[in-house]
Formats: C-alpha cells, structure tokens, sequence
C-alpha cells in the first residue's frame, strides 16, 4: 500500500509556471505506475500524465501536451509535475495516483490517491 501528499499548488498568473509534487510513503514505491488527474468545478476528473515505474515512459492529456512534464525520482519516492504556460483552463484541483498495473488514462486503473492540490491560473 503506499499513501499520497500533492504540494506545490497556488495561484500563478496566465502563462506563469508551477511544479507540482507527490510524496509517497509506503513500501515499493518504484513498482508503482503514477499518474495525475485534474478536477475542475462541474467536470469529470480528466488525465493530465502518466509515467512508468522507472520513468522510461510518459503520456500525455491532449491539453497539456507540450506544456507539462511528468517525472520522477525513486530514490525521493516523488512523482513531479512541471507545468509550464500555465491557461485558466488549467485550474482545477491536481491529483497523484498510484496504480500497480501498466500505465493507463483511465482513473480506475489507479487504487491509491492524494488529497489533491489546487490550482488556479488567473487570466
């Protein structure tokens, strides 16, 4: 089992830049495919990336494609996300999930979440 913190959210203005981070407790942390999902206010949770549990692979949310950078560092049992060229329709709430499959956009295919981070990106 492994337990997420998010940190790193705030307000940015319109093209400005955030990184985000994920602390995992836990054990394995390395055997984990992560992900990050956003929520926006009356939206369904949408695929922001993924990456493999050794970083050699990463997607991408059509919408963030060019701007965010999925990485992460085992040692740190952190999962970042870099987000550049930051648009108001980046603000929603950032999620970290932890999935013990292959990598994946759908939600259901992680078990474990963070709490979550808000972002918010004003125009």
């Amino acid at each position: 089992q492994v337990q997420l913190v998010e940190s790193g959210g705030g307000l940015v203005q319109a093209g400005g830049s955030l990184r985000l981070s994920c602390s995992a407790s836990g054990r394995s942390f390395s055997s984990y495919v992560m992900g990050w999902f956003r929520q926006a206010p009356g939206k369904e949770r949408e695929f922001v990336a993924t990456i493999s549990w050794s970083g050699g692979s990463t997607s991408y949310g059509d919408s963030v494609k060019g701007r965010f950078t999925i990485s992460r560092d085992n040692a740190k049992n952190t999962v970042y996300l870099q987000m550049n060229s930051l648009k108001s329709e980046d603000s929603a709430v950032y999620y970290c999930a932890a999935s013990r499959g292959t990598s994946s956009t759908w939600d259901r295919s992680y078990a474990y979440w963070g709490q979550g981070t808000q972002v918010t990106v004003s125009s």
